[in-house]
């Protein structure tokens, strides 16, 4: 009897440590089901609403050991919001920032951005490709999965960050879908110099992966040797990655190119419920995004622990 109670408590406490220190469908549909929920009014920028989403994200930071960085977890910011029409009403609204310090005397001192936007368009608006208002856009695959994803792969490289010689950032954006204001906000006003910043990864929309396995990506020809790594480091986890030198495309990691930064945009396809109020949680493969964690996840502690020389090349 003690035995089998010893085994007990033996499973219960690695079953506790491996949910805690790895990528799992239950906890990326945990963060999903919290982002998602009406009563987050499709985290559009500014009030209670937005609020509540931050202080879930700042949370969780807190519970997995990501520091704040410098001045706090957040970087505030005012933001003028798109309207069907009248006069654009400005609000504030912050980036959520985390922090995990390299090992490395010197190489410490570069850092690798992962991030991904947290709002979404509220009840509706101009950049809706509905007509419907007044009911809530869930913004589950954009941009939910990319925040849930975020703070699972964060979760990870905190459980391995003895092995990071490079810092890692961890930035959950603001007003995105306003223009990119959060990440534009970033680089025009950065916690640290520019020229440290050696990746940035941006996640926006990775809950679909498809039949193929495909994961798209942009921006892997701005730094030596991208193209090539993320081919073979997708192949070897059983995805399908179709990756462009350039195509930087159209989310934040764009602020930090236009600065002479490499950057990463990945994710796994547009499809008919993009901007609509059909945009849900049961549309999610969990499967598939715990899989582009995992790439995601890879790409950074292999570039973050090794002594690969990492510069911008641009692509225009």
């Amino acid at each position: 009897m003690k035995k089998i109670l010893l085994l007990f408590i033996l499973s219960f406490i690695y079953s506790n440590i491996f949910s805690q220190t790895d990528i799992t469908e239950s906890e990326l549909k945990e963060h999903l089901q919290f982002l998602t929920s009406d009563k987050n009014a499709g985290r559009y920028p500014g009030g209670k609403e937005n609020r509540w989403v931050v202080k879930y994200i700042k949370k969780d930071f807190k519970n997995l050991g990501i520091k704040p960085f410098k001045t706090g977890y957040e970087q505030n910011f005012k933001a003028e919001l798109r309207v069907d029409k009248g006069e654009k009403p400005v609000v504030k609204t912050c980036n959520v920032i985390g922090f995990i310090e390299g090992n490395d005397p010197v190489l410490k001192n570069d850092y690798i951005v992962l991030g991904a936007h947290y709002d979404h368009l509220g009840f509706g608006g101009p950049s809706a490709k509905s007509d419907k208002r007044g009911v809530v856009y869930h913004g589950a695959d954009d941009n939910a999965s990319g925040t849930s994803a975020l703070l699972e792969i964060a979760e990870k490289l905190a459980a391995k960050k003895s092995q990071l010689k490079r810092s890692v950032l961890f930035i959950a954006f603001g007003a995105e879908e306003q223009g990119l204001l959060g990440s534009k906000y970033f680089v025009e006003h950065p916690k640290v110099s520019l020229s440290q910043i050696k990746l940035m990864i941006n996640l926006d929309m990775v809950g679909r992966l498809n039949a193929e396995q495909q994961v798209y990506m942009g921006g892997a020809g701005t730094f030596p040797g991208g193209v090539k790594f993320m081919t073979n480091l997708g192949t070897s986890l059983g995805l399908n990655p179709i990756v462009h030198a350039g195509s930087v495309g159209g989310s934040d990691h764009v602020s930090f190119y236009k600065k002479g930064i490499s950057v990463l945009g990945i994710h796994t396809g547009g499809h008919p419920q993009y901007h609509t109020p059909e945009d849900t949680i049961d549309l999610i493969n969990l499967k598939g995004e715990k899989q582009v964690c995992e790439y995601v996840f890879q790409t950074i502690l292999q570039k973050a622990s090794s002594h690969d020389e990492m510069y911008f090349i641009n692509q225009d």
